[in-house]
């Protein structure tokens, strides 16, 4: 497999305190990664240095392909560009607007149109407008969504909104999904609904996902490699199997038994 992103000794300080401790581990190209570890593991902040929330951070999140691009010199508007999307615990949609329009919301940065034309509706204009629709209609396919795409995004369940957000995401064309713990809040079976999904996500569309989640047994279920961080630091990254088996993961979640 190629690396589609590499990670290299990045660290993150605030106030004192070191949020990350020399984090380095590789992003493969086709894979789902997901990132564990307990509460204030620094998980969170891994994510924001990455898609230049944080710019003071120590290393480099080297994004690969034609050209490598180091992500620290684009700007936070930028990162989208170079082909990372990124969902949030909180679900930012726009709840007087339909689903479909929702999505293409989520396609504004790929208009190959200027807004006069849009505006004016040019014979240019009403053919990027159909592509991006066609391309819409895909996304929705998989999502499970097209039945419902002329819905309002207001009153929709929440496993339905979490979908949505997912969903807009895929418009922008990303090599790189980064989804902050996308089964919080959703019922058995909608976290089951999820877990199909982002394995169809994967396989149609050739998407590589990196995840924080708290359910351990999403992460098992879904991910092809798990990496495991706890108070800033590496612990190891590997199959979910042997991630649960991993006596230093066990005990960054269970404590350490003195009397063992």
């Amino acid at each position: 497999m190629e690396k589609l992103l590499t990670i290299d000794h990045v660290s993150m300080t605030f106030g004192g305190l070191k949020a990350l401790d020399d984090i380095s581990f590789d992003i493969h190209q086709g894979e789902i990664v997901g990132l564990i570890g307990p509460n204030g593991a620094g998980k969170t902040t891994l994510f924001n240095c990455l898609t230049q929330f944080y710019k003071d951070y120590e290393g480099t999140f080297t994004l690969h392909g034609d050209t490598p691009v180091d992500l620290r010199d684009l700007k936070v508007t930028e990162v989208i560009d170079a082909g990372l999307a990124r969902t949030f615990q909180n679900i930012e949609l726009i709840p007087d607007l339909s689903i479909l329009d929702n999505l293409l919301i989520g396609a504004h940065r790929s208009f190959k149109d200027s807004f006069a034309e849009e505006l004016l509706k040019f014979p240019r204009a009403l053919k990027e407008e159909k592509r991006l629709k066609e391309k819409a209609d895909r996304v929705l396919d998989i999502l499970g969504l097209q039945a419902i795409k002329d819905l309002y995004v207001k009153g929709q369940p929440y496993g339905i909104l979490k979908r949505v957000e997912i969903a807009r995401t895929l418009m922008s064309d990303p090599k790189l999904i980064i989804l902050d713990e996308p089964a919080a809040g959703l019922n058995d079976v909608e976290t089951d609904q999820l877990e199909q999904i982002i394995q169809l996500i994967q396989k149609e569309l050739h998407v590589t996902l990196l995840i924080i989640e708290h359910d351990m047994g999403f992460v098992m279920n879904v991910c092809d490699r798990v990496c495991a961080i706890n108070f800033g630091q590496f612990i190891a990254i590997d199959t979910p199997q042997k991630i649960q088996q991993n006596p230093a993961v066990q005990e960054a979640y269970l404590g350490r038994d003195d009397d063992a």
